[in-house]
């Protein structure tokens, strides 16, 4: 089938939406379909378009045999809840002439992904145009999250408005995905009916990440205690992560617990915030984003991984990271509130602790740290579930068939 990816965020981004629609975009040409993409420059984690893409403007390029379209952008120097708003408009209004130029070629799918909904319009509007289906996949609900988060404080005025833009894109595709039930169930109350919605989670390739103990060249490399246990964060340094949780917890287990290091990898808008809340630990350190072939040998560097989450985030994004730390044969310590589908997720082979919690996030380490059964099990029943659930070749197959099950309006 032809394809038509719409993202906000695509590779060379290492981490978050931007690797997912990469291998998206690649997985399905793999399997037959021609693929062509519009999307931003790269600029995230960053909030800093990449320098090769400067000066901005539309341009077309080609990746791994994928066609790029790229649309300018702006992005912010400081990211608040209005420059965030614009930020996203901006790529809404640049997708027009980059969708309508697809006429000739003529797509039989237009795939949108959200964040952002202000791109739908586009995708809706060249769909009909040229007679094809459309799929809106919800990568988290950005409305719901920047609310929750306190990041949107829209007033009277805009929070209506904010709510019906998103009940009238998400009515009008034909079909809406999202990461995981909870989501899903989130987009059935706001009115998407079931026969319409898919579950479309984010996977990890298991040959590319996979368990192993033998020595590890990156403990030298970053220069980390030869004798320490790690707990091991890494992905994008922002607002949603609770991070701060992470830190407050290090510095209560610095004298209590020395054996325990906490190694945060990573780039992000609060990560300066976060160097300065850590300054004086000597348990913890900071590391740079790490090549995507590095990636297995970063995740064995844990001897648990830690998940932090605000509580204002519960079932509104899923964390992309964490089918990484799943298949990495290493157990996760996560804030998730009961109920929630972290929780769920996570019951049988991770440690739960609430959210934003630093007291109880060190004691559950501490624990862990001192319980080396308990860790080998939790991973291997981790490793398990990312086997069954999260197989990056098991959910692009079914995607591929998705996409020929028509209409998608049924």
């Amino acid at each position: 089938m032809k394809i038509l990816l719409i993202t906000l965020n695509f590779w060379p981004e290492k981490i978050g939406i931007g690797k997912y629609s990469g291998e998206m975009a690649q997985g399905l040409a793999q399997r037959g379909h021609d693929v062509r993409v519009i999307s931003a420059p790269p600029y995230y984690p960053h909030w800093q378009v990449q320098a090769d893409y400067l000066p901005q403007g539309w341009r077309r390029e080609t990746i791994s045999g994928l066609q790029v379209w790229r649309c300018p952008l702006w992005v912010p120097r400081k990211v608040t809840g209005l420059s965030r708003l614009l930020h996203l408009l901006s790529f809404g209004l640049a997708v027009w002439p980059a969708a309508l130029a697809q006429g000739k070629w003529k797509p039989e799918v237009v795939f949108c992904v959200a964040p952002t909904l202000f791109s739908a319009p586009a995708a809706w509007v060249a769909a009909r145009l040229f007679g094809a289906e459309t799929w809106l996949h919800v990568q988290d609900f950005e409305m719901d999250a920047a609310l929750g988060l306190g990041i949107f404080t829209g007033g009277k005025l805009l929070l209506p408005l904010a709510r019906a833009w998103e009940s009238l894109a998400l009515s009008h595709f034909g079909r809406v995905s999202s990461l995981s039930a909870a989501m899903c169930a989130r987009a059935q109350a706001k009115g998407v009916a079931p026969q319409r919605l898919r579950l479309l989670p984010n996977w990890v390739d298991m040959e590319q990440i996979f368990p192993f103990d033998g020595p590890n060249p990156l403990r030298q490399s970053l220069n980390l205690p030869s004798t320490a246990q790690i707990a091991l964060y890494h992905g994008n340094m922002g607002l949603k992560q609770g991070l701060e949780t992470v830190i407050d917890a290090a510095r209560l287990l610095e004298k209590q617990f020395p054996s325990l290091f906490f190694l945060l990898t990573g780039e992000g808008a609060a990560r300066p915030t976060l160097e300065r809340r850590a300054q004086g630990l000597t348990n913890l350190q900071f590391a740079p984003l790490q090549e995507e072939e590095n990636l297995n040998l970063l995740v064995n560097l844990a001897d648990m991984h830690v998940l932090p989450q605000r509580r204002g985030a519960a079932d509104l994004v899923m964390p992309s990271k964490l089918t990484t730390m799943l298949a990495s044969g290493k157990p996760v310590v996560a804030g998730a509130l009961p109920g929630t589908q972290l929780q769920q997720t996570l019951q049988s082979c991770g440690e739960l602790v609430p959210p934003e919690d630093p007291q109880a996030l060190a004691q559950a380490l501490m624990a862990l740290a001192q319980n080396p059964a308990r860790r080998a099990a939790l991973g291997q029943a981790g490793r398990r579930l990312a086997e069954e659930n999260f197989s990056r070749h098991k959910i692009l197959d079914r995607l591929s068939l998705e996409l020929q099950a028509r209409p998608y309006s049924t």
